[in-house]
Formats: structure tokens, sequence, C-alpha cells
């Protein structure tokens, strides 16, 4: 047997770049690079292995940990799982600030790998610099912090271990159902040990990620309740895209059986926005057509959807209907005591498609269905073509202004995660593009938004990228777009400055509480009050373009400019806090005190309750 004797950092490096997964019949790289933030836990073994081979699979540079893994999940999900990134960071703070983006790609079946340092196998030297001490645990380390967010976790404490440990981490990584981040946890003297490896084992075979067809018993009774239907409604989840002509296969099967489609946050974009058959957005920030006609079906057939309470209106939605639930990974499957159809979207939409021939949904069904979504495309049009309003412009117009520009019709890719955005965007955001719309909403993280941006431009550098983001969340995170200027990689920031957290001061007013600590205006302050933010001039100390606007006149102007510069833009404008689209949605339980001195809380309480005993409880 022929080896090669290498450091385990060198070895794990060298099997990264040689994998090849197949890609529209070609073979792609599987990792488009690294991103690595260097400390004393990573710099010699990996910085080392990373350095030598830098051609062969680069190395990014980030300003925050968290930030460059929220760039690595965000380049995965614009290439529908289909290729990723890897993160390695050193042992104590950068390892700890891992553990919300793996978090967040976690709960979006979104593939990382995440290559922390880790202390000394040794423990010669403990306790070194940021190490955690565990004192009723010593092979306790932080990166422990990320097993409950890991689909697969080791921890390499001799170099052999990478024999069997990298094909289980990329097994994991591109199996379609057990999909999610990877940690590899690196102890620091183990990355320089050395070790003679096989040369057969970077000789990893093509990777062709296997769509799982449909048990037979399974296809048998899903065709069985659909032909007991009459008004069917499909709701298209991420699953959707991240099959294999998932998109197509959809649009086939509705126009097939007159299906109308609703979409969730992580589905939109499945099926073009002026379909006949699109009802658009689906749930708590769905649009009236989907609303309407979700409460009037008698089967929902979910695909590739978690039915989180966004989608179900905490499961008051569609309690009439019965459920079938394509999706490939079990415990989504079975979700709501849904009848299971697990396999891959596309599949099992064809298998369906084959034995429903000549089966269709009553012609009145179709009929209203696409009335219903004639009628919301024009409200669309109607709220998203305002130019001019009485006061500040709220999300729903800004939106307009961003998709009414020169060139904005063609290829932008929309990209957001958290606050008031996700819903007017889920509603108003028009693509006809498959990925044409970038939402974060499993985990509706803040901070993602700018990050994330980066991550898709690194996917797309050939398309706009939009990000679109409140005061709130550029706050949390921001520094990766001094990483974009860097790169050359050119984002548009339109950052949405409504004073504070609205979204949640809403929220919090709807429950009965008083505006507090959310609008900077409601919380406390020192004797000068808060301090105006000038994000534009912030944006320019990044090295980005910047400037401030006052009007959707002017941001259509700054839009303008900032898709014909060469590097990246931030316009920032003023919005309303109060309006959001009234249009469409429906109740999304948040729980009420049941106790208080407060009578608007009682009132709040009271209609809680009530929305409770219409759903039995």
């Amino acid at each position: 047997m022929n080896t090669v004797r290498l450091t385990m950092a060198q070895a794990l490096v060298r099997y990264l770049a040689n994998l090849r997964i197949e890609v529209d019949g070609q073979p792609e790289p599987l990792f488009g690079g690294v991103w690595a933030i260097f400390g004393h836990g990573n710099v010699a073994g990996m910085g080392e292995a990373l350095y030598a081979a830098r051609d062969e699979l680069p190395t990014y540079r980030a300003h925050n940990e968290q930030g460059m893994a929220h760039a690595a999940i965000a380049y995965a999900k614009a290439h529908f799982r289909r290729r990723m990134m890897a993160v390695t960071t050193s042992i104590g703070p950068g390892a700890t600030n891992l553990v919300t983006a793996a978090a967040l790609a976690h709960v979006n079946r979104l593939p990382v790998l995440l290559l922390p340092g880790d202390v000394f196998v040794s423990r010669a030297p403990d306790p070194v610099l940021q190490q955690v001490e565990d004192f009723g645990d010593g092979t306790v380390s932080a990166n422990d912090c990320l097993r409950p967010v890991s689909r697969y976790f080791d921890r390499i404490v001799h170099p052999a271990q990478l024999l069997t440990a990298l094909p289980r981490a990329i097994a994991t990584l591109t199996d379609p159902a057990q999909c999610g981040p990877v940690t590899l946890a690196l102890p620091q003297d183990v990355q320089t040990m050395a070790y003679d490896y096989p040369e057969s084992f970077f000789e990893a075979p093509l990777i062709k990620v296997a769509a799982l067809p449909p048990a037979e018993a399974a296809l048998t009774a899903a065709e069985a309740l659909l032909r007991q239907a009459r008004r069917p409604l499909l709701v298209a989840g991420g699953g959707t895209l991240y099959s294999e002509g998932g998109g197509e296969a959809l649009r086939q099967f509705a126009e097939k059986h007159g299906i109308p489609v609703a979409e969730t946050q992580a589905g939109k974009s499945a099926l073009p926005w002026d379909h006949p058959l699109q009802l658009g957005a689906m749930g708590v920030t769905g649009s009236t057509a989907a609303t309407v006609l979700a409460r009037e079906c008698d089967l929902v057939i979910a695909v590739g959807s978690r039915l989180q309470d966004f989608t179900t209106g905490s499961n008051s939605l569609f309690p009439q209907a019965r459920l079938l639930n394509i999706n490939v990974a079990t415990p989504d499957a079975i979700k709501a005591g849904a009848l299971a159809l697990q396999g891959d979207a596309a599949l099992c939409l064809q298998a369906l498609a084959h034995r429903l021939a000549g089966w269709r949904a009553e012609p009145h069904w179709r009929q209203r269905a696409e009335a219903e979504a004639e009628a919301w495309r024009g409200a669309v049009a109607r709220i998203t073509g305002r130019r001019e309003v009485q006061g500040l412009p709220y999300d729903g117009e800004v939106i307009g202004a961003v998709q009414r520009g020169p060139g904005s019709d063609r290829d932008d890719i929309a990209v957001c995660a958290a606050g008031t955005l996700p819903a007017e965007l889920h509603k108003l955001w028009r693509t006809r593009t498959p990925g044409g719309y970038h939402m974060e909403y499993g985990y509706s993280c803040m901070g993602y938004e700018v990050a994330g941006g980066l991550g898709v431009k690194m996917a797309h550098p050939e398309r706009e990228v939009i990000v679109m983001v409140g005061d709130g969340s550029y706050l949390m995170m921001n520094s990766e777009l001094a990483s974009s200027v860097m790169l050359g990689l050119k984002l548009i920031v339109v950052l949405l400055d409504n004073r504070g957290y609205g979204c949640i001061n809403r929220l919090q007013q709807a429950c009965g509480g008083e505006p507090f600590n959310n609008l900077l205006a409601d919380c406390l302050q020192g004797p000068d009050g808060h301090t105006e933010i000038d994000f534009a001039a912030h944006a320019r100390a990044l090295g980005a373009h910047g400037e401030h606007v006052r009007d959707i006149t002017e941001l259509e102007a700054a839009l303008a400019r900032a898709r014909a510069a060469r590097k990246s833009s931030l316009i920032c404008i003023d919005t309303d806090p109060t309006r959001t689209t009234a249009e469409g949605g429906c109740w999304w339980e948040v729980a009420v005190p049941e106790v208080s001195n407060s009578d608007k809380v009682l009132a709040a309480r009271q209609a809680y309750e009530a929305q409770l005993a219409r759903r039995g409880y």
C-alpha cells in the first residue's frame, strides 16, 4: 500500500480539496473554499496546510466568526445544497462564535463544515489560553457547545481518525435527509502530528447525491388520498428547491391536475411569481389568496416543508384539511398527523402524476384559485407602485422601489432574515428565478443579512445581490460589508431605518404591552438622549459607497447609482415603524400573560383565549 506522510491538518485539507460533486452532469469542487480567522489554536496546523493548498482550495478571511459561518451557509443555500464551504477558527471565542451559525444551519437543514481548533489532547500545557475548564469532566472543551447544533460531531484525537471521520462527515453533509452542520473539533497538537496516510484515501469517488424514490405502498396511499380530494392545495417548501428539478416537477404537477400553489419562506421562488396558479406566500406572512384557499381546501400537499408555525398559522390555518407530507426526512414527513410520503420532492411528484393520470381538482377550484391569484398580483402592484406617500415610507413601498429600477426584473437575488422585512418580502417580492428569494427564516437570525449576502454573491457573482436589512439587524452584525469590498464582491445593501426594533415593538403592543425597550425612543437613555446613527458614513468607513436618501424618488436614483457602481453600496432610508401591509396573513400564537395589572394585557389575554377556544383548546 502506497502512503504519504502528512500532518493531520495537511491530510484534512488535501481530502477536502480533492472532493468533487456532480452538478448538472458535470464535476464541480464540493467545497468552494474555506473561511478562516486564525488564532493560536489553528494558525500553525490548519494555517500552514491551507497556505500550501491555497490555489486548489481558496482561503477567505472574514472579520467575525459568526459572520463567516453565515456566509458559508448562504453559499450552500444559494447552491441548493449541492456545493458548500468550510470554516476554521481558534479554540476559544472563535469557536463559540460558531454556535449561533451552527444552530441556523441545523434548523434550515443546510450544510457547513465547522473546523474549530481545540485544546491539547496531551493536556501537558493545560490550561492553555482561552481554554474552558470543566472541573467535573476533563474531556470537555468549548467545542462541546456545538454538539447539540451539529448533525455529526467528532473530536479528532489521533491523525488516523480522519480515515473514518471525514467520510462520515461528507456523507452527512451531502445526504438530503441528514444534511446540516458538521463539526470536526481539531486539537491544536493533533493538527500538527504526522501520519502515513494511504494515498488511496485522497482518491475520493465523484459524489452523486442520491435522490430517494418513494415507496410503492406510500404512493398507493397518497394516490388514494388525492383521488378523494376536490379542493387540494400545494404548499412548496425549501425541499422543492433543493430537489433537482423540483420546481419544474411542481409546475407540471400543478398544471396537470389543476392545483394552486402557495409558498413558504424557504420555498418562495419555486414557481414564477406570475404563474396563473401561484397564490403567493403561505401562512402568517401570507397573501390574501393563499389564506383564503388554505381555509377552504380539503387537502394540503406539503412539499419539502418543515411546517413551522409561520406556515401553518400555529396549526390553525387549515384544520379542516387532510395533510399529505412529501419530505425526504422522516421526522419532517410525519409531522402534524400527516400521511407521509417520504422521498425526493421531484421523484414523488412525478410518480404521483403518473398514477393520477386523468384526475384533476374540481374545475371551479382551479378557476377560483386563478381569480384569487390574479387579484393578489393586482394588490401587490398597487402596494409596491406607490411613489408619493404622506410622511415616511414603509417597507412595502421601499420594496417596490427596489424592484422598479432599470434591470431589476432580470435576475436579482433578495437576501434577508429578520424583523419586519421577511413578512413584507414574503408577500411582495417578485421573482421568476429559483433562488431569486433568499430568506433565512427558519432561525430568523438578526445579523445574517450582510454576511449571508456575501455568501450568495460568492455563489452567483454574475447576479445582483440586494441585501434588505433593518437598522437593528445591521447593528448586530455588519463587518462583512468590509469583506465584500476587500474581495471585490459587490453587494447593494438597502437599510430601512425605523430607529429600533419595530417588528417586536408592534408585537409587544399587540399583546397588550406598553412600548418598552424596542424603539430607541422608548429605551433608557443618558442625559443627552440617543444618538442619531449615520449608517451611510459607517458604510463609507468600511470602504463601501454610502448615502442616505429622504424619499422613494431619491431611493430610486440611488439604486441606479448602486447598480452602476463597481463596489458595494449601502443606501439608508428612514421608514415608518408602525405601518405594515394589512392585506393577507393569519393568526400566530404568542402567549399572553394570564395575570397582569394592565387592562390592555388582560384584554389581549381574553382575545388569545378566544383563539385557543376556536382551536378546541
